[in-house]
């Protein structure tokens, strides 16, 4: 079942950045409101990670205030809340919050124990199943008794292998297959580190002084937004030398397919830049797309520009 979190999402200000800390928070917005962002975040144990990045998602200002204008969230300034909310936090439920960390430490280490123990025996069954397949040793049909019929009988060699997979686990103290079930010593216990604090800390309300305005955005918004209302995922373009790249769906399914760069309504393009742009976008099979909010004057010479109003144009590089 898709998760639907309480709106409006709140999104972390800090250090002029705008983040998001909650999974569940950045799967509903790029399912629902094709917001990506950026993965930002890397694992303590891999500082050089440079493929895979995890939480936090960092927002583009322009996506931030694209969900502040939907009612999708709300931006919260995250040092400010957090001063505030340890002010009302009480040392009841910070020792409740720690030890239902503790648990969940526990209830993970049960698991990887459980997982270790189920491995264990998967490789002991599968010995004692190539063990059973192999063809035994030919043994003499003279005995001492010069019986041809009889068993040969005496002391055991270091070779024997066990008659059952019991045998492996009997004698061995440090292994149990039972382990799986048993509580693990404390320094056993996997030590969790949320990834929000919220909870502990109670979410900021809507009159709350951590709540920030609208976040400033550049001058290239009204054309963000209106690609985004195309139902276009737009994503940083730094690596193409655009200012966003625009996705027809989900950049994880899709293809780009247009360079999008935004200009002032009467801003003199340099012609050079259009010819670049058109081939630069042609050579990685995509369109370059230039845009803007439109402008007119009314007919007693004041001026008015409507942001609601976008044009676009798609150029293209071709051979003759």
């Amino acid at each position: 079942m898709d998760f639907q979190p309480t709106l409006p999402i709140p999104i972390s200000f800090i250090s002029g950045r705008y983040l998001l800390f909650s999974i569940d928070a950045v799967t509903y917005l790029r399912r629902e409101h094709n917001t990506c962002g950026v993965l930002i975040g890397t694992l303590p144990q891999i500082p050089q990670q440079n493929v895979f990045l995890g939480l936090p998602l960092e927002l583009m200002p322009e996506e931030a205030r694209l969900l502040v204008d939907k009612g999708v969230a709300c931006i919260v300034d995250e040092a400010k809340a957090q001063k505030d909310g340890m002010q009302s936090l009480l040392e009841e439920d910070r020792r409740q919050y720690l030890r239902e960390l503790e648990s969940q430490g526990l209830q993970a280490a049960r698991i990887v124990a459980g997982r270790k123990e189920q491995q264990k025996e998967d490789y002991f069954k599968k010995s004692l199943e190539k063990k059973g397949k192999k063809k035994p040793n030919v043994q003499s049909k003279e005995t001492s008794n010069g019986d041809p019929t009889a068993s040969p009988t005496g002391p055991s060699t270091a070779n024997d292998e066990p008659a059952s997979l019991g045998d492996f686990f009997a004698g061995d103290s440090s292994s149990s297959r039972g382990t799986s079930n048993s509580t693990p010593n404390p320094q056993h216990t996997y030590g969790v580190t949320p990834t929000t604090s919220y909870p502990p800390l109670p979410h900021p309300s809507a009159s709350s002084d951590a709540i920030l305005s609208r976040p400033d955005v550049p001058l290239s918004y009204p054309l963000f937004a209106h690609m985004h209302t195309r139902g276009y995922f737009l994503s940083p373009g730094l690596r193409f030398g655009c200012q966003y790249v625009a996705y027809p769906g989900d950049p994880l399914r899709f293809h780009s397919h247009f360079l999008v760069v935004s200009a002032e309504w009467d801003q003199d393009i340099n012609l050079m830049d259009i010819i670049i742009g058109g081939r630069l976008g042609t050579g990685v099979k995509k369109g370059f797309l230039l845009g803007g909010p439109q402008k007119e004057k009314p007919e007693d010479g004041s001026e008015i520009e409507r942001t609601e109003s976008v044009r676009t144009f798609s150029i293209e590089w071709a051979g003759m």
